[in-house]
């Protein structure tokens, strides 16, 4: 029997419990006025996995029962669940642990049906604050309820921290000049997706960059002068400067009273008490409009001056400020200036992420989360095995130098071209070693998400979803970064080179591997019915692949050689075409518009491109 996270204590017996029509889920009257979700959740799932419809009732347990109780002996998030021949009972202490009880209760349900093994589990979590984080932004603006799906997936792997990225994509009174070309996301979807997250003992914490990547608002005509850049508005839109370009100018003293009155309007729609104000990655900081300013004052006091201001801004709201941690890396000392209950965001994304930040941090007496990544961002299917690496490694430095938290990042660089679906795996490898560090090797963890996520009997299904992303030659962020290059005429970074292992002995192979994969994906579908409808989209992934290999192929000759061969380029170019309304089909199922036409605009200049006369 497979749980995830796997229980500190699990202890089998002898005999079995039978599920029948006369079982009643019997509750205390506290868990009946304020976790009626978590006995929902339950007759739920033995309903869909017995065929059952077991009643609820309050009060008296009799044998055969179910009962769902909060023990105020337990620790907070802790549970214990007791099975033997006479009936059940799940014991939290608190009402999350309640819901976390339930959870893994759900998952004995799914593998066993109506017959339960006697057994005895005692479980806590070794982070208390365990998170996903997904950007809502720089490409997929999830529908909400693709949202409150991720929020339902969060809670049956006990995770309770979600905080989606907006830069832009929230539609602020104020600013409809920052998000009239976009389908941000709205002040009532907000609340409802907030109230649905407190019901499955979630905090939906708000994110909202407030410091670099600002592209979208100083870009407008009235704020681009705010930019730390020149002319900021003047430039077209470039996946690459988007993400490097847009710093806010602090020596401009309109700054920060406009970043306050930002994060003012937001902070009101959330029920945490945590703000996260970003403020990573200020590239422009004290090169352009500051320069002066920096000179005279450096470079890291006009970082720590602003985030202070920002800091203070939010304590004085009765919020815990939250920042990404990459500029203060190289002076921790810093950390000294900010509020004490500030939470510095140390986020490492390398399969093999060095401890010298985290280290460094922790010297500082700073309080800190580390923050792994499920590598999807630059790829049409994630790094799944670099996911696995990168955090396992970063919940272990959170484990020795007492962070205490895990948020593990679903980034969306360059449009966000990978479905969140992909994301899956790693979001629970996430959820696993946050609540339990015991290591679970990679293979044997991929066997137990593929029966408990995907309901592959096969054990397979992950494995072969991991296989996937190494088949890309020719990656997606190469094949923006070229398209810029030509058109908006970017300039690349020295010795790189975008066709690197791009041949046709390399995109041959591929394309032999991309169908054996895709064929041991169908054969795991036939075991796992309800995970069937997945197929549409790693048939138009796979197949996307190995059509973008192929224009990576045809480019390359023709940069390098001078040679192009028109009527591969002619059938290349309307392959291209159909993938991708297939691709728009699977992106609007679960998404908004967002960036779609932005990634339109670079699929579609490589067809014409290929259709050249």
């Amino acid at each position: 029997m497979y749980l995830l996270p796997k229980p500190k204590t699990i202890k089998e017996q002898d005999g079995q419990m039978l599920l029948c029509h006369s079982t009643h889920i019997v509750m205390t009257k506290e868990v009946a006025e304020t976790e009626m979700h978590a006995a929902k959740r339950l007759q739920e799932a033995i309903r869909q996995e017995t065929g059952l419809i077991l009643p609820f009732s309050v009060g008296e347990v009799r044998e055969g029962d179910l009962s769902l109780g909060i023990a105020k002996t337990l620790p907070e998030q802790t549970y214990e669940i007791t099975i033997d021949e006479k009936g059940g009972q799940i014991s939290g202490g608190d009402g999350a642990g309640v819901l976390y009880g339930v959870e893994t209760f759900c998952q004995i349900v799914q593998q066993c049906g109506g017959i339960l093994p006697c057994v005895q589990i005692q479980d806590a979590p070794d982070m208390p604050n365990r998170g996903y984080y997904f950007d809502q932004t720089r490409g997929r603006v999830l529908k909400l309820e693709e949202l409150k799906k991720i929020a339902d997936r969060m809670c049956r792997y006990k995770l309770n921290q979600l905080q989606l990225y907006v830069e832009h994509t929230y539609l602020f009174r104020d600013f409809s000049e920052m998000w009239r070309d976009q389908t941000p996301l709205t002040a009532e979807e907000i609340l409802e997706l907030d109230s649905y997250c407190r019901e499955r003992h979630i905090e939906l914490v708000p994110s909202l960059a407030s410091f670099g990547h600002l592209c979208t608002l100083l870009s407008t005509k009235t704020y681009g002068d705010l930019c730390e850049m020149e002319d900021s508005w003047k430039e077209p839109f470039s996946f690459w400067n988007r993400m490097r370009y847009h710093t806010i100018n602090v020596s401009d003293e309109r700054s920060l009273p406009l970043i306050k009155k930002v994060i003012a309007e937001y902070m009101q729609l959330f029920s945490s008490n945590k703000f996260n104000i970003c403020a990573d990655e200020t590239f422009c900081l004290g090169k352009y409009k500051s320069k002066k300013l920096a000179e005279e004052r450096g470079v890291h006091r006009l970082y720590i001056d602003y985030v202070k201001e920002l800091a203070q801004f939010l304590v004085e709201n009765g919020k815990i400020p939250m920042f990404w941690g990459d500029i203060i890396w190289n002076s921790p000392e810093l950390m000294k200036e900010l509020p004490e209950s500030m939470i510095c965001l140390n986020w490492g994304y390398a399969p093999e992420q060095r401890e010298d930040e985290t280290r460094a941090i922790e010297q500082t007496g700073a309080v800190q989360y580390l923050c792994p990544g499920v590598c999807g961002w630059n790829q049409w299917a994630n790094l799944i095995e670099n996911s696995y690496k990168n955090i396992t490694r970063m919940c272990g430095y959170a484990a020795k130098y007492h962070g205490i938290g895990v948020l593990n990042t679903d980034w969306g660089d360059f449009g966000h071209v990978n479905d969140p679906a992909f994301s899956v795996p790693g979001m629970i490898y996430g959820a696993v070693f946050s609540w339990n560090g015991e290591k679970i090797p990679f293979a044997e963890l991929n066997r137990m998400i593929s029966r408990i996520e995907y309901g592959d009997t096969t054990g397979n299904y992950v494995s072969h979803l991991a296989e996937i992303c190494g088949q890309s030659v020719f990656q997606w962020r190469e094949a923006v970064m070229y398209y810029e290059n030509r058109c908006l005429k970017h300039e690349l970074e020295e010795g790189e080179d975008l066709f690197r292992g791009v041949d046709q002995a390399g995109v041959d192979a591929a394309a032999d591997a991309l169908r054996d994969i895709y064929k041991k994906l169908l054969e795991s579908t036939q075991a796992m019915p309800e995970t069937k409808k997945q197929m549409q989209l790693l048939s138009v992934t796979l197949q996307g692949i190995g059509i973008w290999n192929a224009v990576g192929l045809l480019t390359e000759s023709m940069e390098k050689t001078g040679s192009f061969d028109m009527q591969k380029g002619l059938e290349l170019a309307e392959k291209l075409e159909c993938w991708f309304m297939a691709y728009k089909e699977n992106w609007r199922a679960t998404s908004k518009e967002g960036d779609l036409h932005h990634i339109a605009e670079i699929v579609f200049w490589y067809a014409d491109w290929m259709r050249r006369k």
